[in-house]
Parts: C-alpha cells; structure tokens; sequence
C-alpha cells in the first residue's frame, strides 16, 4: 500500500468522461470511447463542449502549425524560396507517400541539407499502407524521409542552415533550434517558455502540454490570427500564422495524404472552412474559419479541441467524434457531411465486404455560450 503522502496517494483522481462514440456489433455495444470537447473564441470564450474543458493533453502533432512560424520568422521563406506545399508539409504528419517524399526531397535538394540528418527515426513507417506494401515487395527499406514527422523535423533543420547552428542534436531540448521553435509555441498560447511542460514525443524532439481549452484557443487563433488585438502578446506573429494556415488550407494532401487521412478528407470536404490537424494519443485541433453555420448566420471563428480519452488505436473514436462535432457545430452539413460519411459511422467488414460493426457518435454538445454569463 502506498506511504502517505506518496505521488501515488496524492494523485487526483480524473472523473470519468463522457462516452462519445460506441461501437456497436448486431445491436450489442461491444465497446465505448470517452472523452471531451470544448470549442472556444479567439478570446477563449467558451461555445460549445462536453466533459472537461480543463483536461491537461500533450500537444503532440498538434504544435506543428505554430512552431512553423519559426522558421517564417526567421526569413526562411525569402531564404529558401519556400512554396505552399513545402509549407504545408512542415506543419503536417504526413502518410510518406511519394508526393511527400519528392517534395521534402525538393527542399533539400535546393537548400542544400542532407536528409541523411533526419533523427525522426522510419518505425512503422510509412503511414500509407498502399506505399508500405510496394515498399516491401521492392525489398526497400523506409527511410526517415518517409516518417510522418520527417516535415517538422525539416524545421528544426534549415533553421539550422539559416543560423550557422550545427544540425547535430537539434531534437535536444537544449538545441537553439527546439529554444526557437518552442518560444514561438509558447507565444502563440499565450505564455512564457518558462511556463511550458515538456516531455518527449515520439519522434524524439520536445513535445508540450496545455488544457483543452488553451489548445481549442490556439486553434481558433489559427483560423483568425488578424482577430487577435494588437495589445495582445500573440499579435507579432499573426502574418506568420496566416502564411501558415493558407498553405494548409491549399494543401490538404500535404497535411496528411491522399488515403484514409481524416485531416485531409475534412478539408477538402469544407475548402477554405476548416483547418483540421491531429496527434497521437487521440487529440485533434479544429481551425473553424469564420463563416456561415447550421441557421445561416456568419459566426466569427474559432477553435475545437476534441481528446479520446482511450488513444483511440483504431482511429474509429476520434473519426465518428470529429464528424459529429464539426456537424452539430453547424460547420458540416449536406452534401459535404455525406462526403465524410464512412468518416462519421466507421464501419468493420468481414472478409466477404459485409458490416460487421459501426462506430456511432453517441454525444450532444452543451451550448455554452448561452449557459455562462
């Protein structure tokens, strides 16, 4: 038993969260996933939401459109003569298709940078499974080019060019690249490096932990960056954040694939509407431009944070609860809801193509907006 006074008996004790999705077989529910969502303003201001909105959740790939503004920062566009699409790629977890690799390649190729430096590892790499299976049966083995994260690690790499740094161990938290990328992460949620809580991702460089709703905030401030006051600490680096948001939102396939990549489908589904970027462990931002909703009306942007409480290793939890939030937000709806249908209710076949289980949202947004005053 436990000493009083021990990490473990002083640890509080999270209440379990709401069930958002059920997967259900002939009727019987075999399996449920929990978890919470908050959609908030550009100020914070709470709109919608259910379970906690204060749940803590490391950032994972979901920094990578704030820590680009880094680079942007720092000339690399001007320097390297950077595209949208190679943009786009920095900020994204890509499936390793051969688009991805010829366009990172490009970059290299024309900065002049190995991609021999990439520390990203290939583990289970690629993420498309069409390309991992022409790999193996061409005997070829993934490089880290292929690796979903090879993008954001390209950051930190022509940082390093740009600055005269030396590239070795720039996944280290100590690296003047991860003191850049993360300062400017730190001010697009609205805090001090100091503040921030670290940990390691699994692509080995530094990852970040925030509240949903700060990470719902930052997402929101994506979708506007201009709606942010200019007394405001994270003003400074709004036309950065705009470059940002623009090439994602004109490269949809860049920021995840062209295959089964939710991320990818919800943007193309509603062009120019909504940035979508997940990470690991079940977390996904929403950057909901400004724009008509359900009644017709123009709402001002804003930002959702939807967290799987289970990790959702099947992905089908946080697919049916993302559908389900954007549809009940009033952002999707029609014709581009039927697009993201197999998205909304994932459905599991057995060998001969028959549904065997669905995944079916289970859960209703509290307006918070009209509750708090």
């Amino acid at each position: 038993m436990p000493a009083a006074g021990s990490p473990t008996r002083n640890r509080s004790r999270r209440a379990a969260p709401p069930v958002l999705v059920r997967q259900v077989r002939n009727g019987i529910e075999e399996s449920v996933h929990r978890g919470d969502i908050v959609e908030v303003d550009v100020n914070g201001r709470m709109l919608r939401g259910l379970g906690d909105p204060d749940h803590v959740a490391n950032l994972r790939s979901c920094v990578k459109p704030f820590g680009l503004v880094a680079l942007i920062e720092a000339g690399g566009i001007e320097a390297f003569e950077l595209e949208p699409p190679e943009l786009a790629i920095m900020a994204s977890s890509h499936s390793g298709e051969d688009l991805h690799v010829r366009t990172l390649q490009g970059v290299y190729r024309r900065v002049g940078v190995s991609q021999s430096l990439l520390a990203c590892g290939a583990e289970k790499m690629p993420l498309d499974e069409l390309t991992a299976a022409r790999l193996a049966r061409d005997g070829e083995k993934a490089s880290p080019v292929r690796h979903m994260c090879s993008g954001q690690h390209s950051v930190f790499l022509l940082l390093c060019k740009l600055r005269g740094w030396d590239p070795m161990g720039y996944w280290l938290e100590e690296h003047p690249a991860q003191v850049a990328y993360r300062t400017v992460v730190a001010q697009a949620f609205g805090t001090t490096v100091s503040k921030l809580k670290l940990g390691i991702d699994g692509c080995g460089i530094p990852t970040y932990a925030f509240s949903l709703r700060e990470i719902a905030r930052a997402y929101a401030f994506l979708a506007d960056p201009a709606a942010v006051a200019g007394a405001d600490s994270r003003s400074s680096m709004a036309a950065g954040l705009t470059i940002v948001r623009d090439a994602m939102l004109a490269n949809p396939e860049m920021v995840g694939g062209t295959r089964d990549r939710i991320d990818t489908s919800v943007m193309k589904a509603l062009p120019g509407r909504v940035v979508a970027k997940g990470g690991m462990e079940a977390l996904r931002g929403l950057a909901i431009l400004a724009g008509p909703r359900g009644n017709g009306a123009k709402a001002p942007a804003s930002g959702m944070a939807i967290k799987i409480e289970d990790g959702d290793g099947f992905d089908r939890g946080t697919w049916a609860a993302t559908v389900e939030a954007l549809s009940q937000a009033g952002v999707l709806s029609g014709q581009a809801l039927r697009v993201l249908g197999r998205y909304h209710r994932p459905a599991e076949t057995d060998p001969h193509g028959r549904v065997t289980a669905e995944a079916m949202p289970a859960f209703e947004l509290a307006p918070l907006a009209e509750l708090i005053r």
